[in-house]
């Protein structure tokens, strides 16, 4: 049963401990086993991936089988419905449609001083997207990776993703990604997918950048590989955080906890409501929707460990707390959410009003669903174009300008201790005297 506390308990602890939940002894002894993976596919190649994907994923497959094949990609769309092709479609149009707005511009500017500055932004060359697989098929998780990197330029775009029964992938995803225009796709999994990315082999291409969720093994991977190839965060277990007053619904917001839930056992599903009442009749809608629920184990899983409601003294505490947690995904399911959105600081996607649970944003209202979670939304943002491409300065100066701040230079260049700074300066404008 989803627990209920008041707000002179110690909420503070509770919250944090929710946060905290990647960080424990197992999980150094799993970095411990990723960082063989990795040094054994580093060193081995194919040879490695294949070993491993044997042991962890039970696919025995040969290299020349990790591709997928032009005839799976075709064969994909003959098992889709025309209902699923049509939403995929739909959902591409509107991710890529809010990507575009997000595309940074690179810029000049000739100033009267004899000055050139600017920036100029270009993509990586190569780019790696880590679609999972096992408790479930995501094209969504697809199209979130894939679409930025279209509308970034990228020119060379491959993905992973575990493989199924017989080394099959779904074909959901498998459509999915052409839609996103991935046509270059590996069946495989695991850190030693994100080892194969980040290193190349024999058969998989090296990349610049990884980006995607994925359990632990994986993420422990993107951050030891972090420095060789850029990455896009470090996205541990998915969590909600709702804050409702009186006026919310609480068949919905029951609903919105358990879309969370349902993810993985490590997931969390909080809420925070000004009313008692509310916090009540959510603890039972919340029971009764677990009747019969698909994935019920896992889901109880995680509301028994990770699931919370916290009775709150105004929507203010409530802000506070929510700060300090610092969601992946917030619901004000209040009755005037703007009025509440100034007071929030740290979230890694914000949903406003009765109408919009979080699963629009998962699917297709077109912002990324690829969130810092953990508390990293006080300092990350989601995963876009800007994490494809890079921006170099750009910087020319004339003689006359040089000559106009030499002196400052030079000074500059003497208290750090750097001669030939000052130099590289002194030769330039004494050669024009």
């Amino acid at each position: 049963m989803l627990r209920i506390i008041t707000q002179q308990a110690d909420v503070r602890a509770e919250l944090q401990r929710i946060c905290d939940r990647t960080h424990d002894e197992q999980v150094l002894h799993k970095e411990a086993t990723v960082r063989e993976i990795l040094q054994t596919v580093k060193r081995q190649g194919d040879k490695a991936v294949l070993h491993y994907t044997d042991e962890f994923d039970k696919q025995t497959l040969k290299a020349e089988e990790l591709r997928v094949t032009g005839s799976e990609l075709d064969a994909a769309y003959q098992q889709v419905s025309k209902e699923l092709l049509s939403a995929v479609r739909l959902a591409c149009r509107q991710i890529e449609a809010f990507h575009r707005q997000r595309v940074p511009k690179s810029w000049v500017h000739f100033g009267d001083d004899e000055v050139v500055l600017g920036k100029r932004y270009t993509p990586v060359d190569r780019a790696g997207l880590y679609v999972p697989g096992g408790r479930a098929a995501y094209p969504s998780t697809v199209l979130m990776n894939a679409i930025p990197a279209h509308v970034a330029a990228v020119p060379h775009v491959v993905m992973v993703t575990p493989p199924g029964p017989g080394g099959a992938i779904n074909p959901a995803v498998l459509v999915a990604a052409q839609e996103a225009g991935v046509k270059e796709i590996y069946r495989i999994g695991g850190a030693q997918a994100i080892a194969a990315l980040a290193y190349g082999t024999e058969t998989i291409p090296k990349v610049n950048v990884i980006t995607g969720p994925g359990n632990i093994y994986v993420t422990l991977a993107k951050k030891l590989v972090y420095g060789t190839v850029g990455i896009d965060s470090l996205a541990g277990p998915s969590e909600v955080l709702v804050i409702a007053d009186e006026t919310a619904n609480p068949v919905h917001v029951a609903a919105d906890l358990l879309a969370q839930a349902e993810h993985d056992p490590m997931a969390a599903a909080i809420l925070l409501t000004t009313d008692a009442a509310l916090a009540k009749n959510v603890q039972l809608a919340l029971e009764r929707q677990l009747v019969d629920h698909p994935r019920r184990i896992d889901t109880e899983k995680a509301i028994a460990h990770y699931g919370l409601i916290i009775v709150v003294e105004s929507l203010q505490a409530a802000a506070e707390l929510s700060n300090e947690f610092a969601p992946e995904h917030l619901e004000l399911e209040v009755k005037d959410p703007w009025a509440l959105l100034p007071q929030i600081r740290h979230a890694g996607a914000i949903f406003l009003g009765y109408s919009t649970p979080e699963a629009v944003g998962d699917y297709l209202a077109g912002p990324n669903h690829t969130l810092p979670t953990s508390g990293a939304a006080r300092y990350a943002s989601a995963l876009g174009v800007e994490t494809f491409l890079k921006h170099s300065s750009i910087i020319q100066y004339s003689q006359t300008a040089l000559q106009n701040v030499a002196g400052a230079i030079d000074v500059l260049a003497t208290a750090e201790g750097l001669p030939s700074h000052a130099d590289s300066v002194r030769r330039r404008i004494q050669q024009e005297e």
